[in-house]
């Protein structure tokens, strides 16, 4: 995924500051920079002397640069007029387009420009516009789009507006991010209440948030604030786009099982009413040339994974999370917890979505 930071050189980080968040960014496998260039508190006078340091530092790591463009923008960066070029002289490499632009100009913009990429507001799309876009001839190898993110409390995105975009914009094969705040970092003024797209995420922890934005279908993450935490950048840098990772709590000391559940998973496409079941558990387990003994076959409570022990028959290795509560069962050993905080996060596992687990440390698992 192509996951990223937020830099607001002015604002409330140092110069040094803001590098070294770049080079934690970049070690972390990020590889994506957005930056805001017309918040009213920035500090014009030492944006301008920031600015070009950090962007030669972005440069040189192979970042990409996303920077949102505006009137205010222009006269910041002395700009008699809109010109791509200029912007990537300066090295931004992505122009975020919202307010301002027809569907000619975009269409155009891709077409002239091909050294650059463009961006669309993912929170205002509409049909419309999009089939605009397509009519013009634009070249959506050149598009993709990101949502908004909301510093006032109580005015971010509501999940189904949130994936009503996303569909609309994948039937255009566009990709689509969206951002998550800091929890225990340094939040970005003025109002210091996080900047997340969805409102629900606000206070909830930032990789939990943007591993519920990869359920809900973005294809990149944004940490929002001004300097998250380490433990923040490096969550992000191992996100991945291609499965639901759930967070989840061994309960199982057996070495066979921990390597089963190291896994990624499918759920199977004939869905069943109390369970989510793995397709591929009971071949690998097969692979693995050894048996599941019983243990730990206690009552299997919503989130439990389970394990079909030997005394199962054929289903030993079955494995499933547990959607409906149900009573202990000597054939099955509950291998492991989801976290209660992720239990929401089941409901996106529908049929032939991949899943996994990410357990309390790595030595967890051998």
């Amino acid at each position: 995924m192509d996951n990223g930071i937020s830099l607001y050189p002015g604002l409330d980080n140092t110069p040094d500051e803001n590098l070294l968040l770049l080079a934690k960014a970049a070690r972390a496998g990020i590889r994506r920079v957005f930056t805001s260039l017309h918040i009213p508190e920035t500090n014009v006078e030492a944006l301008k002397k920031e600015l070009g340091l950090l962007l030669k530092a972005a440069r040189h790591r192979r970042m990409e640069v996303i920077s949102d463009v505006s009137p205010a923008t222009l006269k910041l960066l002395d700009l008699p007029e809109f010109n791509p070029t200029a912007f990537r002289m300066l090295g931004i490499t992505t122009l975020r387009l919202d307010y301002g632009f027809t569907a000619e100009d975009i269409a155009s913009l891709t077409h002239r420009f091909p050294e650059m990429r463009f961006q669309l507001n993912a929170s205002t799309i509409t049909h419309r516009l999009l089939q605009d876009l397509k009519d013009a001839g634009t070249d959506f190898a050149r598009i993709d789009a990101l949502h908004n993110f909301y510093p006032r409390r109580g005015t971010g995105l509501s999940e189904p507006a949130l994936v009503h975009a996303n569909i609309l914009l994948h039937r255009y094969g566009i990709r689509v991010g969206a951002f998550v705040p800091s929890q225990d970092g340094r939040r970005r003024s003025p109002l210091k209440d996080g900047l997340p797209t969805l409102e629900e995420h606000r206070d909830e922890a930032a990789d939990l948030s943007a591993r519920h934005l990869v359920a809900l279908g973005c294809d990149s993450v944004v940490l929002s604030d001004s300097l998250p935490t380490d433990e923040e950048i490096t969550a992000l840098g191992q996100l991945q786009g291609d499965k639901i990772t759930l967070r989840a709590h061994l309960m199982t000391k057996d070495p066979v099982q921990k390597k089963l559940l190291a896994h990624t998973f499918t759920s199977r496409l004939d869905e069943a009413r109390d369970a989510i079941r793995a397709q591929e558990s009971r071949p690998l387990l097969k692979e693995m040339k050894t048996v599941i003994l019983p243990d730990n076959t206690t009552m299997r409570p919503i989130g439990a994974i389970t394990i079909d022990n030997r005394d199962y028959g054929r289903y030993m290795g079955e494995l499933q999370i547990i959607r409906t509560p149900q009573n202990a069962d000597a054939r099955t050993n509950v291998a492991a917890m989801i976290d209660e905080s992720e239990c929401n996060l089941l409901q996106y596992i529908t049929p032939g979505r991949k899943f996994s687990f990410q357990f309390d440390t790595e030595t967890d698992i051998i």
